[in-house]
């Protein structure tokens, strides 16, 4: 979920006094990077995936699956095997917390070249993470286990979900997530979690769509589980609907009965910043030669991720029931939202505020590239004074306008010791705004004191079940713009179609029941038009090849001495999987997931997602 840094955050009352010195500090440390870096040229096309899972705890005797809450101990002695073992070996990999204390993140332990044979290498590599995973976890209990389910499908449930026992706190603010004992104990964590809470002025209210099934109740009300305010037990409030357990709270504190008020009918209702980032993704990030190609990359990859996030869509069930959407983008950004009532149009502005249209999480919405500026058609807010600096210091105005955007953020996260740091060798204050702007694509500068170029990350794809699909996904991506750069592609697609496209892309089989705007691409003037993800990715005859037939056309120009047979058979088989998950012939992880609840003996038709369910639907997970 970003920069992990070390220290001490400050509180959030101590950190709001040093925001514009972070500003400052790290609009001088972007103006270093790119005085220092803005010429740069001919580095070698890298790239890597990074891969988030999460930990469960079975329970076979009382057939129930939590959340293992063992990264603490886990994650040392990972990191203890790699001091052991390490050094430049692609096969000892890096590991890294996230957000849940039931969450770790892998990366290879070098990055990846765009040969076949590096494409042909990463499914293995996937595996042996995610054995050593298990390896250490098995040490500690050898009844958890990593899975790399996208969203725990019982996440917040009144009863007991996770291993050992958290229960919210009257500090958490939720009256079903227990933000402090699952957040990750590194300081970043929950420091974001209550900047966020606190900026906006309460926790998130976020309502996803009930899947009506046969039989779901009508109207369907989201059940209160506990509550924390004036010492009140669960048992005290009973299982009347949230609504009514509202309204008997509304005395306790009249802001928070507000906020919970928010509650929609027919709505599974979140009330914490943790149900967004608590999940897990899947994201490729890759170097360009300079520059230059990486904003035209950025670019090409901009129609794209909507793409990405339809065919990999693997969340539909949130808090134990089936939700009407298939993808939990929109619960990332309703969740990690900390605008104030005022920035978000609620209220009216106070001093030093401005009206934001969009969550810290959301897609891109501009192009960086001079030649693609006829397709930014959606406001964007930037701070004016931030884009001087940078066009004055030589960086044309697109560019500046990007990275001016992030700067209408308040940071998050204040670490102490970071104040006092030099700005010629540090880039953390301007991490600080970046990392965590979360949006569909992330254009990242050169890091100080490595030799790392101008990348581009790819954020929107959700992890996959098994390290064959992961392996697809990633290699299908770096495929992909490897071809886009080859041959010049661009989209030309109108920013707010790829807004629309984003919003397409969640919801309930997307594959079958909608249609994408999408182009041929501007060099064939072939327009806009809706396409169906089939025809997206595997062609419409006679004038469009499809992103696959794009990516064909690159491998055949390679030289004969990188066409290994085994390689190129390895390939085939990750892009006839894209083709297939397009025409729906294989069904998406959403889709699977949605069937195996439906099929189960113990389903009622009634959207629940029971305990036996969701220990059944994990281990059918983890024995694939």
């Amino acid at each position: 979920m970003g920069l992990q840094a070390k220290g001490r955050p400050l509180p959030w009352p101590e950190a709001k006094n040093y925001f514009g010195h972070i500003r400052e500090r790290g609009l001088t440390q972007l103006l270093n990077i790119w005085d220092k870096h803005k010429n740069r040229r001919d580095d070698r096309f890298l790239w890597g995936e990074e891969i988030e899972c999460m930990l469960i705890a079975f329970d076979d005797k009382n057939r129930n699956a939590k959340l293992a809450l063992d990264q603490d101990e886990v994650l040392p002695e990972l990191e203890s095997y790699v001091d052991v073992h390490g050094g430049e070996s692609r096969t000892v990999p890096s590991f890294q917390p996230e957000y849940g204390r039931h969450q770790i993140e892998s990366t290879p332990g070098s990055p990846y070249s765009g040969s076949l044979s590096d494409l042909a290498q990463v499914e293995e590599n996937m595996r042996e993470r995610r054995d050593l995973i298990r390896q250490h976890t098995a040490t500690k209990n050898i009844h958890h286990i990593p899975s790399t389910v996208a969203t725990y499908p019982r996440m917040g449930v009144s009863t007991d979900f996770t291993d050992p026992v958290q229960k919210p706190t009257a500090h958490d603010r939720s009256i079903f997530f227990p933000e402090t004992g699952l957040t990750s104990m590194h300081p970043r964590y929950l420091s974001i979690a209550d900047g966020i809470k606190s900026r906006r002025g309460g926790p998130p209210c976020v309502n996803i769509p009930i899947f009506r099934d046969f039989n779901t109740a009508r109207p369907f009300e989201d059940p209160i589980p506990h509550s924390n305010y004036r010492g009140r037990s669960p048992i005290a409030l009973g299982p009347r609907s949230l609504m009514g357990q509202l309204m008997e709270l509304a005395h306790s504190s009249p802001s928070t009965l507000l906020e919970r008020t928010e509650a929609l009918p027919d709505h599974i209702f979140l009330d914490a910043v943790g149900f967004g980032p608590s999940s897990c993704s899947l994201q490729v990030t890759m170097q360009a030669t300079d520059i230059g190609q990486a904003r035209v990359l950025y670019d090409a990859l901009v129609p794209i991720a909507p793409i990405m996030l339809a065919l990999s869509a693997a969340s539909p069930i949130f808090k134990g029931y089936l939700a009407d959407v298939d993808s939990r983008w929109d619960v990332l950004g309703l969740t990690c939202d900390d605008r104030t009532p005022g920035e978000r149009g609620e209220e009216a502005l106070k001093a030093g505020e401005r009206l934001l249209p969009d969550s810290r999480w959301f897609p891109v919405k501009w192009y960086l590239s001079p030649e693609e500026q006829e397709f930014n058609d959606e406001a964007v807010p930037y701070d004016e004074q931030v884009q001087k600096r940078l066009v004055d210091a030589g960086m044309d105005e697109y560019l500046a306008r990007h990275f001016a955007s992030m700067y209408v953020r308040d940071p998050l996260v204040v670490f102490e010791d970071w104040l006092q740091r030099g700005d010629a060798t540090s880039n953390e204050h301007f991490e600080c705004i970046q990392s965590t702007v979360w949006q569909t694509l992330r254009f990242k500068p050169p890091p100080p004191g490595v030799n790392i170029g101008w990348r581009v990350e790819l954020r929107t794809m959700e992890v996959q079940l098994t390290d064959f699909e992961n392996a697809a996904f990633a290699v299908f991506v770096a495929l992909l713009s490897r071809a886009m750069l080859k041959y010049g592609v661009r989209w030309g697609l109108p920013m707010s179609k790829n807004t629309e496209n984003m919003s397409r892309a969640q919801k309930r089989d997307t594959v079958r029941e909608q249609k994408f705007w999408f182009s041929c691409g501007v060099p064939q003037g072939g327009g806009i038009e809706e396409m169906a993800l089939d025809e997206i990715v595997n062609g419409k005859s006679p004038y469009f090849e499809g992103l696959i037939g794009l990516i064909h056309k690159y491998l055949e120009s390679l030289p004969e001495e990188e066409h290994s047979a085994p390689d190129r058979q390895t390939i085939e088989k990750y892009l006839e999987l894209i083709k297939r998950k397009a025409n729906g012939s294989i069904k998406t992880t959403a889709t699977w997931i949605r069937d195996f609840v439906r099929s189960h003996p113990e389903y009622k038709h009634d959207s629940v997602v029971t305990q036996t369910i969701n220990y059944d639907l994990l281990k059918a997970v983890d024995e694939m």
